[in-house]
């Protein structure tokens, strides 16, 4: 029995947010003493160039699970070929009221309404740079609560000028169903307007950092196929760099008459593998290969990460299924994919 498997039972007593923390908190603990040394780190496969970067492994850690940078060095100790820290935006906010993160144990499912909650991207920043890490770091960024998506860009130009010299890639943040009217982002108009401000921006920033740092984009799982082609040609139109398919559903039912099933927030975990999938599907579809996706959402096993890329994804992140499936996952998926 590994570790985590003793320590669940104990973990899913506690308030969802309160074994988050004290999950984290102990990951940094175990780190400081070198005790994640112990655990078995996954099967290394051949690297893969993506987006210009090559990653050891296929598997990474998704935004929201480290949103502060604050594990790091832990979290790299768990073997995954790339991190994703963040969502971090301009200022510092609390996000939304707790409770805000809710179990649907049922369904292997994850409902969270936290909003963005960052201590802000200075802060982020001072994390990165007193991590030993040094291998592919995404920033996810988003904007401030109280911006109105017409000053939307903004938000997004601070948090890529801060971040652009610290990170491997950065992930822009559009999706979120926690942040009143940010999905409106993706709508065709608005999102050319954003794309080309961001790619105008990554310009400047790689010449003035004398490097280029490729930009992604994170799209919702509630899309139909006429929205995800016009996303699609949109990434296509702006020479963007990748995109990460998906974030988190407002959908409910494939969980429906379970326990939490009615709490507002997005919905993660096995209930949205499917979703995922398809968009990751049609979203390949109308790519043709011209930028690579990264997967994610649902995936608890090494067959589920399999699904994604042969569904067109080049890599996949996982976040609900370390919370029901342990560390061990990594190593699984690592396993499924080399």
């Amino acid at each position: 029995m590994t570790i985590y498997a003793l320590a669940k039972p104990f973990l899913f007593q506690l308030d969802a947010e309160n074994a988050h923390d004290l999950t984290l908190k102990s990951l940094k603990l175990a780190e400081k003493f070198g005790l994640l040394t112990l655990l078995a780190k996954p099967a290394q496969c051949q690297p893969k160039q993506v987006m210009g970067l090559s990653f050891p492994n296929l598997v990474g850690l998704a935004a929201g699970l480290d949103k502060n940078g604050a594990v790091i060095d832990g979290m790299a100790a768990l073997g995954f070929g790339f991190l994703e820290i963040g969502t971090t935006t301009p200022r510092a906010q609390p996000g939304n009221p707790k409770p805000r993160l809710f179990r649907v144990k049922e369904a292997e499912g994850i409902i969270n309404r936290f909003g963005f909650n960052n201590l802000g991207v200075e802060h982020l920043i001072q994390n990165v740079q007193a991590a030993k890490y040094r291998g592919i770091l995404g920033i996810n960024i988003g904007k401030n609560f109280d911006t109105p998506n017409e000053r939307a860009a903004d938000d997004y130009v601070i948090c890529m000028r801060k971040v652009y010299a610290h990170a491997s890639y950065i992930t822009v943040n559009i999706s979120s169903p926690n942040t009143k009217n940010l999905r409106q982002l993706q709508e065709k108009d608005t999102l050319d307007a954003l794309l080309a401000t961001l790619k105008a921006e990554q310009n400047i920033l790689a010449d003035k950092h004398g490097k280029y740092v490729p930009i992604a984009l994170k799209i919702a799982p509630d899309l139909d196929e006429t929205q995800i082609i016009e996303i699609a040609d949109l990434l296509k139109l702006h020479h963007f760099d990748g995109v990460i398919a998906t974030n988190t559903t407002l959908a409910r039912d494939a969980i429906e008459s379970l326990p939490n099933a009615t709490e507002i927030g997005g919905l993660s975990g096995a209930p949205v593998r499917e979703k995922s999938t398809l968009v990751i599907s049609q979203l390949s579809k109308h790519l043709a290969g011209e930028l690579p996706i990264i997967g994610v959402g649902g995936i608890l096993s090494g067959d589920d990460a399999a699904e994604k890329i042969s569904a067109g994804a080049s890599l996949v992140q996982v976040y609900s299924g370390l919370i029901y499936r342990g560390p061990r996952l990594v190593r699984d998926i690592s396993k499924a994919l080399s």
